[in-house]
């Protein structure tokens, strides 16, 4: 039997952020009616006061986290969107050094043949950002 054990990892100190995080956390439960106020406010002194992660961690470890705010979920969306951008980019410069190593095969250039599945795709991109979001509709499928 093997008696090492790990030593206890010191415990993290809580930033104003962590602490403002937690605030959120605890806001967005009281909106939704999961805490009852005095609940609401004996947990957000004790969030005010917490010195550790771990002290933070432990107020909000029963409530799910809030859902993002619409400025939050647009800006994911955003990030989301310009990042199948760069992975058309990749896949346009991998099927144009195919096109290239066919056409110098060849001897000659030959139809850009890219151009079809690129066209497709990016038309499907700019739709994406252009077609009207139905935000309603999805958080009503999504309760139920």
């Amino acid at each position: 039997m093997d008696d090492r054990r790990e030593p206890p990892k010191p415990a993290v100190r809580a930033s104003d952020r962590d602490r403002d995080g937690a605030l959120r956390v605890l806001a967005a439960a009281l909106a939704e009616g999961r805490l009852e106020p005095h609940e609401h406010e004996i947990r957000s002194e004790r969030a005010l006061r917490a010195r550790t992660a771990d002290d933070l961690a432990a107020l909000t470890a029963d409530l799910p986290a809030p859902a993002p705010t619409r400025s939050e979920q647009d800006r994911r969306d955003l990030s989301d969107w310009l990042a199948e951008w760069r992975y058309w980019l990749g896949g346009a410069v991998i099927m144009s050094g195919i096109w290239a190593a066919h056409s110098a095969q060849k001897g000659e250039l030959t139809h850009y043949w890219p151009v079809t599945p690129l066209g497709v795709w990016a038309a499907v991109l700019i739709a994406i950002a252009i077609w009207p979001r139905d935000t309603d509709r999805r958080d009503q499928s999504d309760s139920g």
